[in-house]
């Protein structure tokens, strides 16, 4: 397991970030225990999870695993979705994360977070009132590095903005969607985290197991079954996409899913891609990851089976050398 720098911060993080979403839920705490040892046998430091995982459990059960040597680990979680009836047990307003975070600490154990995300950008409080949200929690010592999930890059350049001219502590950290399928990020969200400095750990590497190659021609599964994954998912050219990418892993004698990870995290951008499973059998595959030797001409080759994005000004004549 190699490591890397978390954006500006100047510490150091496993080359995969275990995500623990499936605590509580798909993992009973059992399982949950076997994945946790797996991943820290293998070298890895830094965990993402999220108030809502599980109505909570998620950061419940990895306090008390985490919790005989949590100075060894750098943790992530999020708020911004609801975690209650209440209409304001919800969003990324002052209040609500206060409060949240609060919670997040009790339930696992500690008290403070390294990286605090708003999970989802909040369209009815301005970004300058998010942010000062932010640094009050840094200042009070309960979050470390603030951070955002699923912002667009000028919404998150507008942060960064906002921060510096305020000398607020700086965004450090974001987690966009990343994978074969799901290359947006890559017109205008890398870029801009690579011009701030700013770490990246994506989340859905593998897209939701459809780069596994488990779900083509079946009429039954989480893509068919879940309505988010489905509205995700659900393109036919995505599922020719990942039938050309499994045909491509086997030909090379690649597993797909092992490829799919190390794909993502081969992007100059990226730190680390977020890794999580159902199962110990299942996990083995995501962290084989980092045995892979993802060259240039390797990425080259497996982007040249998918959709390559439109670049942000929309001229695609621009994409195509000029010779």
């Amino acid at each position: 397991m190699d490591y890397r720098l978390l954006g500006r911060t100047g510490i150091s993080v496993s080359e995969l970030c275990f995500g623990t979403m499936s605590f509580g839920g798909d993992a009973d705490e059992v399982t949950s225990a076997a994945m946790y040892r797996m991943v820290r046998e293998a070298g890895i430091n830094f965990f993402d999870t999220a108030n809502e995982y599980n109505k909570g459990r998620s950061e419940e059960i990895l306090g008390r695993l985490m919790k005989s040597h949590r100075d060894d680990l750098v943790i992530a979680t999020k708020c911004y979705n609801p975690t209650g009836p209440d209409i304001n047990s919800r969003g990324a307003n002052r209040r609500h994360v206060v409060q949240a975070v609060e919670n997040s600490l009790r339930r696992l154990q500690t008290d403070r977070v390294e990286v605090l995300f708003l999970h989802r950008f909040d369209p009815v409080t301005p970004i300058d009132e998010m942010m000062r949200g932010l640094e009050d929690l840094v200042r009070a010592g309960k979050v470390l590095y603030p951070a955002v999930s699923n912002w667009s890059a000028w919404q998150t350049q507008r942060a960064v903005d906002i921060q510096e001219k305020n000398n607020w502590a700086r965004l450090q950290v974001i987690e966009p969607m990343y994978n074969l399928v799901k290359r947006q990020a890559e017109v205008e969200i890398l870029p801009m985290a690579q011009a701030n400095g700013i770490g990246v750990i994506p989340y859905s590497p593998g897209a939701a197991g459809l780069l596994s190659g488990k779900y083509l021609g079946q009429a039954s599964g989480r893509l068919k079954t879940n309505k988010m994954y489905e509205a995700r998912y659900g393109d036919d050219w995505m599922f020719e996409v990942a039938t050309a990418f499994v045909a491509f892993c086997e030909k090379r004698g690649l597993h797909p899913v092992s490829t799919a990870v190390a794909w993502v995290g081969a992007h100059p951008a990226v730190t680390a891609p977020i890794v999580g499973a159902r199962n110990p059998e299942q996990l083995k595959d995501s962290l084989a990851a980092v045995e892979i030797d993802m060259t240039p001409a390797l990425r080259a080759e497996i982007a040249a089976l998918s959709r390559t994005p439109a670049p942000a000004t929309d001229r695609s004549e621009e994409l195509k050398v000029v010779k």
